[in-house]
């Protein structure tokens, strides 16, 4: 039996008398990942705390967060400056959702795009194996939803997420389960980029097939099917390169 775990979106809930820290930390955690300090130095404490309005104890809580993010380091004399997203906590619920607010990038988009291909065919592949009934039952569900989005009673986006994170919560592997987070980032990314540039939904056809492999129990046929979806993406993307085409 796989290990159960909430779908749910995640919140970073504040602890009583914390908001104006979790608030400078969205603001100041948006700003960094979103490019607007490139091309000019990172601000002194002294600066962060009247720009925002906030005590030094509220702002050395924020930075020591973001640093922890991987965003920003201190080194003695020379302050504190951004780090390059090489450094970036990339599994980082936040800034998963800050990488959402930059301008599209395709070389972003690909790079999410490899990770899934690298992850999500086997974890399809696992849950074919080690899938209990429940398990199985949500990502038929997300398959239901995906069938009722096309017909217009469901959110494209959304219903295509549940069937790709219920996949992975269904492989009985807690190392698969917590890329969720990262999965359902590059699913919204890819759907954005594919209803843009083709101007379609996702492939019901190749979804209702990675679900039978499940439910028959054939792995080695649930992973083909994972990969050739991801791999369409891929292609997609090429063909986007090649004609210059980002949207």
């Amino acid at each position: 039996m796989g290990l159960k775990v909430d779908t749910a979106p995640r919140q970073n809930p504040a602890p009583a008398g914390s908001n104006l820290t979790y608030g400078m930390l969205e603001e100041v955690g948006r700003t960094i990942v979103t490019g607007g300090y490139e091309g000019r130095s990172f601000p002194t404490e002294a600066e962060l705390a009247k720009e925002h309005s906030v005590s030094r104890s509220v702002t050395r809580e924020a930075v020591k967060m973001l640093t922890a993010k991987g965003l920003l380091t201190a080194r003695p004399r020379k302050g504190t400056s951004v780090q390059p997203p090489s450094s970036w906590n990339l599994f980082d619920p936040d800034v998963l959702r800050w990488l959402m607010e930059r301008k599209f990038s395709l070389n972003l988009l690909r790079q999410f795009s490899e990770l899934r291909v690298a992850i999500e065919p086997m974890a399809a592949a696992l849950a074919a194996a080690a899938a209990d009934s429940d398990e199985i039952e949500a990502i038929a569900a997300g398959y239901r939803r995906m069938e009722a989005a096309e017909a217009g009673g469901d959110d494209p986006l959304e219903a295509d997420i549940a069937f790709h994170v219920a996949i992975l919560n269904a492989s009985a592997n807690p190392f698969y389960i917590q890329f969720r987070d990262v999965v359902a980032t590059a699913l919204r990314t890819s759907i954005q980029f594919t209803n843009r540039f083709k101007g379609r939904t996702a492939d019901l056809a190749s979804h209702r097939a990675v679900l039978s492999a499940i439910e028959v129990r054939d792995s080695d046929g649930a992973r083909a099917t994972m990969a050739t979806i991801i791999g369409e993406v891929m292609l997609l993307i090429g063909e986007a390169e090649r004609s210059g085409k980002a949207a």
